[in-house]
């Protein structure tokens, strides 16, 4: 019997990981945006998880890299293998069979930065390409109802950028996009370590760090992690031991920043949708909401209910499959053709 093919595919193409939902199977790609690269030959050699393992512990020769920085592309060559090994593993090799994509950008992206992603789409084997707003996507993956005459607010926290957006009748009313986010949240606990512990760190352990003691609110329990990395005063490796409030201190000025805009995008929404989102809460989405104590901090600082989206961080390739499969949601998603 032959799998069922869908020509709606949903792709969240995130900057620390991709997502792709099709139509009547739901999510069925979820992998770090991340490439190996042989430097000689220039040949991809893996995309992934199994790139991801690679990050820092590569021989001469070879490149593990992350092709998206901020949301957008960085590097267009690898990203648009990257993609089309991903779009290759959902729907096989099928050149005759062209589906069509929706792939979520952040809302403040340039012309050219949604031509790079419309092209490496295009050369990965897209039929008609959609780019809608991830506030957008993300809300409507989180459930919310954008179609309706009422004020929705959305937070969208990934790994390159902040969205926060108010969301009625099928439109963005106000939003602003900060590209402070989860890598910035990583970069704030290597230079803790480095500032305070004379320790350099990588990437990964600083995520490791983050996934485990990270909180943006103060908590009873005060948790403790030995880090390994490499001294900075002898240059050998050693051990450190840090404290939930050690790290909750590294990453409070980005988050700041976080909160910054949300309040702002709130001052700038009409009185009666503001009125809404005071009733029905801010939602919360991306891999950011899962920090512990985050929405407690956001609620505290803005005196308005705060939730997290029931899957977080699957929202935007979930919201972005529904547009395209659902009538109802076409239409805001037409305005989203992307004719640059």
């Amino acid at each position: 019997m032959k799998r069922h093919f869908s020509r709606a595919i949903g792709i969240d193409l995130g900057t620390a990981n991709t997502l792709i939902y099709v139509d009547n199977r739901g999510i069925v790609l979820r992998e770090p945006s991340v490439v190996a690269v042989d430097d000689e030959t220039r040949v991809v050699l893996a995309v992934g998880e199994e790139a991801r393992a690679m990050i820092g512990r590569t021989p001469q020769g070879i490149k593990a890299t992350r092709p998206m920085r901020d949301g957008v592309i960085a590097d267009f060559k690898y990203a648009r293998l990257m993609l089309e090994k991903f779009i290759e593993r959902v729907i096989g090799r099928r050149s005759f069979m062209k589906p069509d994509i929706a792939i979520g950008v952040p809302s403040g992206v340039t012309a050219v930065e949604k031509r790079a992603v419309r092209d490496a789409a295009y050369n990965a084997g897209a039929g008609q390409t959609f780019l809608p707003e991830e506030p957008m996507a993300a809300a409507i993956g989180a459930g919310l109802p954008v179609t309706e005459p009422t004020g929705s607010m959305i937070v969208d926290i990934g790994g390159g950028t902040t969205e926060v957006a108010v969301c009625s009748l099928s439109g963005i009313v106000v939003n602003e996009s900060i590209r402070v986010a989860g890598d910035e949240l990583n970069e704030a606990i290597m230079q803790y370590m480095k500032k305070v512990h004379s320790l350099a760190i990588g990437e990964r352990t600083a995520e490791e760090i983050k996934f485990r003691l990270g909180s943006a609110y103060k908590t009873q329990d005060n948790d403790k992690y030995d880090v390994r990395g490499l001294n900075l005063i002898n240059g050998l490796p050693r051990t450190v031991t840090i404290s939930r409030g050690e790290v909750r201190e590294s990453i409070a000025e980005p988050l700041i920043q976080i909160v910054e805009a949300i309040k702002r995008t709130l001052e700038r929404t009409p009185p009666e949708l503001a009125a809404d989102i005071f009733n029905r809460g801010i939602v919360l989405a991306g891999g950011g909401a899962l920090l512990s104590g985050l929405d407690e901090l956001i609620s505290n600082e803005t005196e308005v209910p705060v939730f997290i989206a029931e899957d977080p961080l699957s929202c935007v390739a979930i919201g972005t499959g529904r547009m395209l499969s659902d009538p109802a949601l076409r239409r805001v998603l037409e305005q989203a053709v992307c004719d640059v």
